[in-house]
C-alpha cells in the first residue's frame, strides 16, 4: 500500500511546516466520516512523532515526513498528494482513484 507525493507538494510541506514554532513532526493525512458525501480527507500538523501503527513516508533525507493511519491508508492507497494553485485556490489535494464521487466544493468526498 503506497501513496505518492509530488515534488511540488514536498516543497510546499517544507515550506510550511518551517514557518511554524515549533517545527513539526510530520503533515498527518487521512480520511475522516463527515462532509456532504460521506467523507472527508484530513490534513493536520502532528507535533508529536507517528503512531507506532502509521505508515510515514519520508522524503527529503527525513526532512519532510507524511503520516498516515492504517484505516485511512486502506482508502488512500494508490492516491497522490499534490499541491495546487488555481484561480479559486491554493492547497493539497489528493487525486484518488478509489473515489467514487466529490462534493461541488471538493470538500469531500465518497468512496
Amino acid at each position: 500500500m503506497a501513496i505518492g507525493v509530488t515534488d511540488r507538494a514536498i516543497a510546499e510541506i517544507k515550506k510550511a511546516a518551517g514557518q511554524r514554532t515549533p517545527v513539526p513532526k510530520g503533515l498527518r493525512v487521512g480520511i475522516r466520516g463527515g462532509g456532504c458525501t460521506g467523507f472527508s480527507y484530513l490534513f493536520e500538523w502532528s507535533d508529536n512523532e507517528p503512531r507506532g501503527e502509521d505508515k510515514v513516508l519520508s522524503f527529503e533525507d527525513g526532512s519532510v515526513r507524511v503520516f498516515v493511519d492504517p484505516k485511512s491508508l486502506i482508502y488512500l492507497d494508490g492516491s497522490t498528494l499534490e499541491y495546487q494553485t488555481t484561480m479559486m485556490g491554493r492547497g493539497f489535494k489528493f487525486i484518488n482513484p478509489n473515489a467514487k464521487g466529490t462534493c461541488g466544493c471538493g470538500e469531500s468526498v465518497q468512496f
